[in-house]
């Protein structure tokens, strides 16, 4: 209980700390562009149009909104953290009961696959859980940083925003993008642990790589499922009733397939995916009235 509760005080002091980071990447990621681009250089010096970064990004939100604009939807979010926290730890210690007690008699159990695939499979049970349940609480923070765009208000509070979704869109409602979010979570966490047990058995054994492996491990494996992450925010927000997650900012998607489809289609994949060093995207014209690029 101690380690649980300590846990969750560091994940807080984490997410407060990361929450300017995640709200600045989501208006990104649905496509609000509030600055134009300038004309810069790059690494190899070429002159190039750069679009605002993240410093810029967050000087014109504290114009707008002050310092605290940085920390809309930290409430819900924090939530999230702490409710998936303890759902994880409690579902971690079932699962290993469970899975224990099934396998003993198993020969494998001593075999290192075995043992990655038993460690991989408890943690992909646990980390599910953990999503499904807190998945309500996400969408209400995304919801409420994609308020932004609109100057909206529609979702002001975790309760009010629970009755609003629920009157609007049902149950369903809370679990918008839970799919590939779900999906994103499980490939990143197999690619990073079979990398990480690769490296760590197939080089040679020092302190540095087996400290390093998985670090790099998880920097590759959240590069390669990006887009889940992008897709799954994408349909949290879609035909919300916000002006983030309508025309001429996103289609309506009948479903996260066609979100994806779209996406790939128009090269934007990645969008969001890096905060610095952000240059105009190729074929793009940007439009100052709605502030995103066509």
């Amino acid at each position: 209980m101690a380690e649980t509760c300590g846990q969750v005080l560091l994940g807080s002091g984490l997410t407060i700390l990361s929450h300017p980071l995640m709200y600045i990447k989501v208006l990104v990621q649905v496509g609000h562009e509030p600055l134009p681009p300038t004309l810069g250089r790059n690494l190899f010096g070429r002159q190039v149009y750069q679009l605002p970064g993240l410093f810029a990004y967050a000087k014109h939100i504290i114009k707008i909104d002050g310092k605290s604009g940085l920390f809309k939807g930290l409430t819900p979010r924090l939530c999230a953290g702490t409710i998936g926290t303890i759902v994880h730890s409690k579902v971690l210690q079932v699962c290993y009961c469970f899975l224990r007690s099934e396998m003993s008699c198993v020969f494998l159990m001593n075999t290192p696959i075995f043992l990655l695939s038993f460690q991989t499979t408890k943690e992909m049970i646990a980390r599910s859980c953990a999503t499904i349940v807190t998945h309500p609480f996400h969408v209400i923070t995304l919801r409420c940083m994609v308020q932004f765009i609109g100057r909206e208000a529609k979702y002001s509070g975790v309760f009010d925003s629970i009755v609003t979704i629920y009157r609007e869109e049902g149950i369903l409602g809370f679990f918008a993008g839970l799919i590939p979010r779900l999906l994103g979570d499980i490939l990143s966490l197999w690619i990073c642990n079979m990398l990480a047990h690769f490296i760590n058995t197939y080089t040679s054994h020092t302190g540095e790589i087996k400290n390093c492996s998985q670090a790099v491990t998880g920097f590759f494996a959240s590069m390669l499922t990006y887009p889940f992450v992008l897709v799954s925010n994408l349909m949290a927000v879609n035909n919300c009733g916000l002006a983030g997650g309508l025309p001429p900012y996103a289609a309506i998607y009948p479903n996260w397939l066609h979100c994806w489809s779209h996406l790939s289609r128009e090269g934007n994949m990645s969008r969001g995916n890096s905060l610095f060093f952000r240059k105009l995207p190729a074929g793009k014209m940007y439009a100052v009235e709605q502030k995103r690029f066509f």
